[in-house]
């Protein structure tokens, strides 16, 4: 019963942070319907970023998302208005896969000639901390990282549906031609809601740099979760991902106890192909992406 709990506990906790890793895949879909592979990528920068700035100012990692976050919504408006913007509506989708796979590459090639491939660890005072909840033990990271998630999420929610720029945003997401029609500048709030996906990747990955090994080819271990998580959750649907992201990471936490780490990984592939062959579009995005 202790060790079923602890995986109980573990599960909500990868969950939470899915949820945020995902996020930003949820978006660029929704606005688009860009498939950006190089999410994941953009993730490990931050991490690399946080590393970087903890080691050369010995100062919390937690403190660099004064300048990521800002830093990564401009690189996401740059990168939609600059490249995506520029893709063939007519195969925007499959065109996107592989722009946003070179744009991967390249980051991760930066990674690897900039901090070399060796693999890198943020030294937190903290880092082994741990404290017991009902006979589970919860380390002080997990839970520091589940917050971050909890609250960017919390964020991301209260803006999309308390501002008019949130209202613009899911205007965008349902019907960009009613949208258009209605005088949204859907272009402009592309270009924005980019740089809101990227700014959650500068959140999830500095979240991710706490309780990980990080290295450049990192980025490609990610991908393959994420996108289940969104097929399965409903792409273009906020909280269908959220919900996935949840159900995904405690169904893998709970698997760890008879399969071990490496196999339990496989719980989101399997989700992936049952979910396309049985229901597409998802199986929380139909009517949530409408409330949405």
């Amino acid at each position: 019963m202790s060790l079923l709990l602890q995986s109980i506990v573990l599960g909500v906790l990868l969950g939470g942070l899915y949820a945020l890793l995902a996020a930003g895949l949820t978006l660029y879909f929704g606005v688009m319907r860009v498939v950006m592979i190089a999410h994941s990528a953009f993730l490990i920068l931050a991490a690399y970023l946080a590393w970087w700035f903890s080691t050369e100012t010995g100062i919390d990692p937690l403190v660099s998302l004064i300048g990521t976050v800002p830093l990564f919504f401009v690189m996401g408006v740059a990168v939609q208005r600059l490249l995506i913007s520029r893709l063939n509506p007519s195969s925007l989708t499959m065109m996107s896969v592989l722009l946003t796979f070179s744009i991967a590459l390249v980051i991760e090639g930066m990674l690897g000639f900039v901090w070399s491939g060796t693999q890198r660890r943020v030294r937190l005072s903290y880092g082994g901390g741990d404290f017991e909840i009902f006979g589970a033990n919860i380390a002080v990271v997990k839970l520091i990282a589940f917050g971050l998630a909890a609250v960017s999420l919390l964020a991301l929610f209260l803006l999309l549906t308390r501002t008019k720029f949130g209202q613009a945003l899911r205007a965008t997401i349902q019907h960009p031609e009613a949208a258009r029609l209605v005088g949204i500048n859907t272009d402009r709030i592309a270009g924005y809601g980019f740089g809101i996906g990227l700014a959650t990747a500068a959140i999830g990955g500095t979240a991710l740099s706490l309780d990980a090994t990080i290295y450049p080819s990192l980025h490609w271990h990610w991908i393959g979760p994420l996108m289940a998580i969104i097929v399965v959750g409903g792409l273009g649907s906020i909280p269908g991902a959220a919900i996935a992201a949840m159900l995904l990471g405690l169904g893998q936490s709970l698997l760890q106890i008879p399969l071990g780490t490496t196999w339990a990984q496989t719980f989101f592939y399997i989700a992936l192909f049952l979910t396309l062959m049985v229901r597409p579009q998802g199986f929380f995005g139909g009517r949530l992406a409408q409330r949405f």
